[in-house]
C-alpha cells in the first residue's frame, strides 16, 4: 500500500479564539500537509474581518481549502462539505501530505471525520408534510413519529426536525434515528483539541471584537448588505453580522453592537467547548503551551507508523 495513503486526516478543534488557525499553519509546515477549511461560516466571499479569516500572508505559502467558496446568499450545507472535503482528504494525501482540517464548527468537523450518512430530501414529501404539519398539528405528527421511531421520538420535539425525521422516514424506510452519528473514524484521523481556561478565553474574545471593530467590520457588513446579507439563511447567522446590520438599521450603536457580539461570541465558545469534550478521542492541549506545534506534531507522529513519514 502507497503509505502516501495511510497518512491521518489531522483536525485542529476548539473553541472560537484560541489559535486552530496558527497552529494548523504551524503543523502544516512542520510536517508537510495543507490545510481545509472546517469554519462553515468563512466559506463566504467578503466576510473577511468578522469570521477571523486567516489573511494570505499569514498563511505563509500554506495551501487553504474552501475558503470564499460560496456567495452570502447560498446556504451551506453539511451533506455537501462532507463530500468537497474528503475529496480533498484523497488528493492531499495522494500528494504525500498530511490534510489538516482545521475549524471550530463541530458537526462540519464529524461530518469530514466519522462515518456519517446525509439523507436526501425531496421536496414535494417536505411540502406535504409541512402542509399537514399546519392542518393536523405537531401532536398529530409527534404521534406518527413516536409509533415509527420512538427513539428519535425521545430526542427531538420541534416542528422542523419532526418533519424532517417523518421525510427520512418516507424517502428511505430506516429511521431517522438510524442516521444519527457514531464515534467511528470515516478513515484515520488525530484531533488536537486547543484548551483556553475560561477567564483568559474571555478576554481574548472581547480583544478580538474590538480589534474587528478597528479593522472596518461595520464597513464589511455595509459592503455585503446589498449583496444579500440579511437573506443568506446561514451567512446572516454569522456572530457580528446580525449585531452589526442592527447598527445599519439605526437600532443599535456600535459599542452596543460589539458588547452584543462579545456575548453572543462567548456563548458560541461554551457550546463548542460541550460539544468536543464530549469527543474522549481530542487530545487537549494548552494553547499558549510553548511547545504546542512539538507536542501537536508528536500526537500526530504517534499515531502512524514510521514508513508513512518516510514515504
Amino acid at each position: 500500500m502507497n503509505p502516501a495513503r495511510e497518512r491521518p486526516v489531522i483536525a485542529v478543534v476548539g473553541p472560537t479564539g484560541s489559535g486552530k488557525s496558527d497552529l494548523g499553519v504551524n503543523l502544516a509546515l512542520e510536517l508537510g500537509g495543507e490545510v481545509i477549511n472546517a469554519d462553515s461560516m468563512q466559506f463566504y466571499r467578503g466576510m473577511d474581518i468578522g469570521t477571523a479569516k486567516i489573511p494570505v500572508a499569514e498563511r505563509r505559502g500554506v495551501p487553504h481549502h474552501l475558503l470564499d467558496i460560496m456567495d452570502v446568499t447560498e446556504e451551506a450545507s453539511v451533506s455537501a462539505f462532507q463530500t468537497q472535503a474528503r475529496a480533498l482528504v484523497e488528493d492531499i494525501r495522494g500528494r504525500g501530505m498530511f490534510p489538516i482540517l482545521v475549524g471550530g464548527s463541530g458537526l462540519y468537523v464529524r461530518a469530514a471525520l466519522d462515518v456519517l450518512e446525509f439523507p436526501g430530501t425531496d421536496p414535494a414529501v417536505r411540502a406535504a408534510l409541512e402542509a399537514e404539519l399546519e392542518t393536523a398539528g405537531l401532536p398529530a405528527l409527534m404521534a406518527r413519529l413516536r409509533s415509527a421511531d420512538p427513539v428519535s421520538a425521545e430526542r427531538i420535539s420541534d416542528a422542523r426536525r419532526v418533519v424532517r425525521a417523518l421525510e427520512v422516514l418516507e424517502l428511505t424506510g430506516r429511521p431517522f434515528s438510524s442516521f444519527m452519528p457514531v464515534r467511528q473514524y470515516f478513515q484515520p484521523a488525530v484531533q488536537i483539541g486547543l484548551e483556553v481556561d475560561r477567564p483568559v478565553l474571555h478576554q481574548r474574545l472581547a480583544g478580538r471584537v474590538d480589534a474587528m471593530v478597528e479593522q472596518g467590520l461595520l464597513e464589511e457588513v455595509r459592503r455585503l448588505e446589498p449583496a444579500g446579507l440579511r437573506t443568506g439563511r446561514t451567512a446572516s447567522r454569522a456572530l457580528g453580522y446580525a449585531q452589526f446590520l442592527a447598527v445599519l438599521d439605526g437600532k443599535s450603536s456600535v459599542r452596543e453592537a460589539a458588547e452584543a457580539t462579545v456575548v453572543a461570541t462567548r456563548q458560541f465558545a461554551r457550546r463548542q467547548l460541550t460539544w468536543f469534550r464530549a469527543d474522549p478521542r481530542i487530545t487537549w492541549l494548552g494553547f499558549d503551551d510553548p511547545a504546542l506545534v512539538a507536542r501537536a506534531a508528536d500526537a500526530v507522529r504517534a499515531a502512524v507508523r514510521p514508513s508513512i513519514l518516510e514515504g
